[in-house]
C-alpha cells in the first residue's frame, strides 16, 4: 500500500485547508461552515515518480456514542481494533452512524492519522471520545494543532493531545512553509516502518520539484521578455497620410496585444505553481493628463538613477542612461495595464511609447508600424511585475481562496541581492533585449533572481 494519510477530526477545524495545502490543491472546497466534507475524498498527489494519497473525510458526530458502542462489543484491548472493524462492517452503524464509519473505513484499509484540532478553541473532555476511538485503530498516528484564529489554548490542546499521540506539531495550513509540509511526511517515515522508503523517495522527489519549478517558471519569464520587447503590429496601405490615419487603430491593437501577452504569461506562472482557480489582477495607475509624473510611474520597474546605474553597468555611456532615463522612467507601465495613455504630455506622447513609424515599400505603397519598444526600462517593468507574482504565489498556500491583488513590488531590491558580477550580467541581457538582439543566457543571467525572491523555491 502506497502511504495514504487520513485527515480527522471534529467538524469545522480546518481539515480540508490542511489537505489542500499538503496537496498542493486549489479545487479542494473549503468552507467556514461545518460539514462540508460529506463523503471520504481520496486525492492522490504525485510528486515526480513518487506518489501518496490523503484522505478528506467526515467530521466526528457522535463519538461518544461510538466509543460506548466500540466498548460493549470488546472486553480487552486485543479486541479493539477488531471491534473498530465490526462497526465499520456494520448495516446498522453504517445508518446510525454514517460519519464515523466514512471516517474510520480508509484508517480500517491501512491510512495512518492526521487528527486536527483548532488551537483558537478551548480543549474540552468531548473530544477524549473521538481520540480514543482513533485509538483504538491502533494506526500510525500524528496530532495537528491548527491555529484558526489565533494560538491561544495550544498549550493546553499540547497537554491533552500528548496523552493520546506519540507526535503532536502546530501546523497553520495558510502559512505553512515548504520544510513544514515535509515535516509531516519526514515523521510518518519514522512512526511507520514499512513506509520509510517510499516517503524518503517522496521527500526527494519534493525537493527535485522545487528545481523543476523553479526551472520552468525562469524559462517562461525568458520567453516573455523576449516576446514582448520584440512585439510589433503593421499595416500595409496605399498612401502615407493613409497610414498616419491608421495610428490609432493600430495602437490600440499593439497595447490591447500586449496586455494579453503579459497576462497568458502570468496565468501560466499560476499553474506552474499548481493555482488553477487563482484569480488575480495587478493594479494600474491612472492615466489623467495631471498624473503624467514619471516619479509616480516608477513602480514595476527602476528609478532613473537605477537605470543609469544599470547602462553603466551593461556598458552604456552614463550620460546617455541619464538621457534615455529622463525620456521617460517606466512609462512602459502604461503600454501593459493602461492601454494607449491619453491625451498629449508634456513627457512623452503614445508614439513614442510604442515607436510609430511609416515605411514606403520597395513595389508601392506604405507599411505602418507600432513598436517594439524600446525604452530602458520596459524589460524591468516587465520583470518587476513577474516577480512581484511569483514572490506572492511562493508565500501562499494552496488552503487560500481569496482573490490576489499584486502592489508594486521592490525589484531594486531583489536586484541588490545578486553578486556584482549577476547584476551586469542581468543588466547586459535586458539591455540586449530592449535593443531586440539576442541573448543566449538570458534564463541564466535571470535564475539568480528567483533564488532572491524565495530561497526554497
Amino acid at each position: 500500500m502506497k502511504p495514504t494519510f487520513a485527515v480527522v477530526g471534529h467538524p469545522n477545524k480546518g481539515k480540508s485547508s490542511i489537505v489542500a495545502t499538503l496537496a498542493q490543491n486549489d479545487s479542494i472546497a473549503i468552507s467556514a461552515q461545518s460539514g462540508t466534507t460529506r463523503l471520504t475524498e481520496t486525492l492522490t498527489i504525485t510528486v515526480g515518480n513518487s506518489e501518496y494519497r490523503l484522505v478528506d473525510t467526515p467530521g466526528f458526530q457522535r463519538p461518544a456514542k461510538v466509543l460506548h458502542w466500540l466498548q460493549a462489543h470488546a472486553e480487552s484491548a486485543d479486541q479493539r481494533r477488531a471491534a473498530v472493524a465490526r462497526f465499520v462492517d456494520d448495516p446498522q452503524c453504517q445508518r446510525d452512524f454514517a460519519d464515523e464509519v466514512q471516517l474510520l473505513r480508509p484508517i480500517m484499509e491501512g491510512s495512518a492519522i492526521l487528527y486536527v484540532v483548532d488551537g483558537s478553541r478551548p480543549y474540552g473532555v468531548d473530544y477524549e471520545a473521538e481520540m480514543e476511538v482513533l485509538r483504538w485503530t491502533g494506526q500510525a498516528s500524528i496530532a495537528l494543532i491548527n491555529p484558526i484564529e489565533n494560538e491561544r489554548y495550544i498549550d493546553a490542546w499540547q497537554q491533552a493531545l500528548s496523552q493520546y499521540f506519540k507526535v503532536v506539531k502546530v501546523f497553520n495550513p495558510m502559512q505553512a512553509d515548504f520544510d513544514k509540509r515535509l515535516s509531516i511526511l519526514e515523521t510518518f517515515a519514522q512512526l511507520k516502518d514499512e513506509w520509510r522508503d517510499d516517503i524518503n523517495r517522496l521527500l526527494v522527489e519534493y525537493k527535485r520539484e522545487v528545481t523543476v519549478r523553479r526551472e520552468r517558471s525562469v524559462l517562461l519569464l525568458a520567453e516573455m521578455l523576449v516576446d514582448l520587447c520584440s512585439y510589433q503590429v503593421s499595416q500595409k496601405t496605399l498612401s502615407k497620410s493613409q497610414a498616419k490615419t491608421l495610428q490609432p487603430m493600430l495602437e490600440k491593437r499593439y497595447f490591447a496585444e500586449m496586455q494579453r501577452r503579459e497576462s497568458d504569461a502570468h496565468e501560466a506562472l499560476k499553474r506552474i505553481h499548481a493555482y488553477h482557480h487563482l484569480q488575480s489582477e495587478i493594479g494600474d495607475l491612472p492615466f489623467e493628463e495631471d498624473l503624467f509624473d514619471t516619479e509616480k510611474w516608477i513602480v514595476w520597474g527602476l528609478n532613473r538613477t537605477q537605470l543609469a546605474t544599470a547602462a553603466a553597468m551593461a556598458g552604456a555611456a552614463v550620460g546617455a542612461a541619464f538621457d534615455v532615463a529622463m525620456l521617460g522612467g517606466s512609462l512602459m507601465l502604461g503600454a501593459l495595464t493602461g492601454g494607449v495613455v491619453a491625451g498629449g504630455s508634456a513627457w512623452l506622447g503614445a508614439d513614442q511609447l510604442a515607436g510609430f513609424r511609416i515605411k514606403g515599400l520597395p513595389l508601392g505603397g506604405f507599411e505602418a508600424r507600432v513598436g517594439p519598444i524600446r525604452n530602458r526600462n520596459f524589460p524591468y517593468v516587465l520583470l518587476g511585475r513577474f516577480l512581484s507574482l511569483e514572490q506572492t504565489l511562493s508565500g501562499r498556500t494552496h488552503a487560500h481562496r481569496d482573490s490576489i491583488h499584486i502592489g508594486e513590488g521592490d525589484l531594486a531590491g531583489l536586484i541588490e541581492r545578486l553578486t556584482p558580477a549577476q547584476q551586469r550580467t542581468l543588466h547586459t541581457a535586458l539591455d540586449r533585449l530592449r535593443q531586440q538582439r539576442p541573448v543566449d543566457t538570458l534564463s541564466a543571467s535571470l535564475g539568480p533572481l528567483f533564488a532572491a525572491v524565495n530561497p526554497r523555491g
